[in-house]
Formats: structure tokens, C-alpha cells, sequence
């Protein structure tokens, strides 16, 4: 159990102590809530703070569970079994309507910044969960087109099965629970307030500066 996002970022920087101050390494933190925990990473570890933007794809009967994901560049991952009761409309729709979204953020987020350089360069992809995994997938894809050194996966809680998958796609994988019953990420925070998009964009830059 973790007091809040805040408090996951400091136990991950423990477990994450061997990139400290590498001039190779960057820290990507899928938007919104891991901004939270990668200021602390940022502060503890001396890493750069950048953003990956990955959605998820919500079932139309149940918002929070995730049918895929989708990312910037015609990134797409489609869960085909949790997906083959649903409309190909909604899908067709749904994944305009994130594409559309994902590049707004982009823009928000970024203001003047372009997108960073990865290549050659150790990535570590955080946020504060894994459920099902779409999403941290996509972003592990995103960041592997531009041909990085390593990419690590770092997040504070996930379910073990869901661990399976993105062990198979990323190259290091650190996760500080794996409990065995697990409805939400939510459930293993004292304070899982939502962060809205003022406090990350604020966060991002201050760790710029």
C-alpha cells in the first residue's frame, strides 16, 4: 500500500538507484498521475522528465476497463478477446476520437518542446499502475521506434498476469507489487486523488528548467 503518488516515487527511486545520474537515461511518464511520481524520480535519480502519451480504450459498458490502447504515430493495441463483443463502429470511432485527444495533450503539454530524441538512450517508461497492460504497451512501441538502448518499465503496483506482457516487450521491468487480488490500481493507495492536467503540465515544467 502506498500513502499517494508522491510516496510511490520515492519507493521506485530506491529500486531504480543504478540510473542515477546517467546522462544516457530519461525518464517518460505517461500522463496524468505518473507525473507525479516522476518529479520524484527526476529529483532523486538527476534524470530528464519527459512525457509518453499512450490511451487507453474504454469497453462502452464499463469505462474503466480497456479494450487496447492507442499512442501517437498510428500506434495502436487491440485486446482481440476483450475486444470481440464489441462494435467495429464504437472501435473505428473511439480510436479517432483518442488519436485526435493524444494530440491536443501533445500540443498542451509540450508548448514549443519537441518530442525528445530516444535513440540510443536508456528509457524509463513509469506510471502509477499497470491493470491490463494496453496502455503501458503502447507506450513501450511508441518508444521503441526511435530505436533506444533499453527500455525500462517501472511502475509501483500491477497484477502479475498483466507483468507476463510487458516483460515479453520491454527490456527491464521493475514493480514494487504484484498482489494477487486486484480490482484497481486505486485500491492500493491511501490517496488516489485524480491530477488534473494543470498540476502535470506544471510539473513537466519545472523539471525542464
Amino acid at each position: 500500500m502506498f500513502h499517494d503518488r508522491f510516496d510511490a516515487g520515492k519507493k521506485l527511486a530506491k529500486a531504480l538507484e543504478a540510473y542515477k545520474g546517467r546522462k544516457d537515461a530519461i525518464i517518460l511518464a505517461i500522463p496524468r498521475g505518473a507525473l507525479q511520481i516522476g518529479q520524484v524520480l527526476h529529483d532523486e535519480l538527476k534524470l530528464p522528465l519527459d512525457i509518453i502519451i499512450a490511451k487507453k480504450i474504454p469497453h462502452p459498458m464499463q469505462e474503466e476497463f480497456a479494450i487496447g490502447a492507442v499512442g501517437p504515430g498510428g500506434v495502436r493495441i487491440i485486446n482481440d478477446e476483450a475486444a470481440a463483443s464489441v462494435p467495429k463502429e464504437y472501435l473505428d470511432n473511439k480510436i479517432r476520437e483518442i488519436t485526435r485527444s493524444i494530440d491536443e495533450k501533445n500540443k498542451r503539454y509540450r508548448g514549443e518542446f519537441p518530442l525528445p530524441a530516444l535513440k540510443g538512450k536508456i528509457v524509463i517508461i513509469v506510471d502509477d499502475g499497470i491493470a491490463t497492460g494496453s496502455t503501458m504497451i503502447a507506450a513501450i512501441r511508441i518508444a521503441r521506434k526511435q530505436n533506444p538502448e533499453k527500455i525500462v518499465v517501472a511502475v509501483p503496483v500491477a497484477p502479475a498476469d498483466s507483468l507476463v506482457h510487458i516483460k515479453a516487450e520491454a527490456d527491464e521491468v521493475i514493480c514494487l507489487e504484484t498482489p494477487t487480488i486486484f480490482y484497481a490500481i486505486g485500491q492500493f493507495y491511501e490517496d488516489f486523488a485524480q491530477v488534473e492536467d494543470e498540476e502535470a503540465i506544471a510539473i513537466l515544467a519545472r523539471c525542464r528548467k
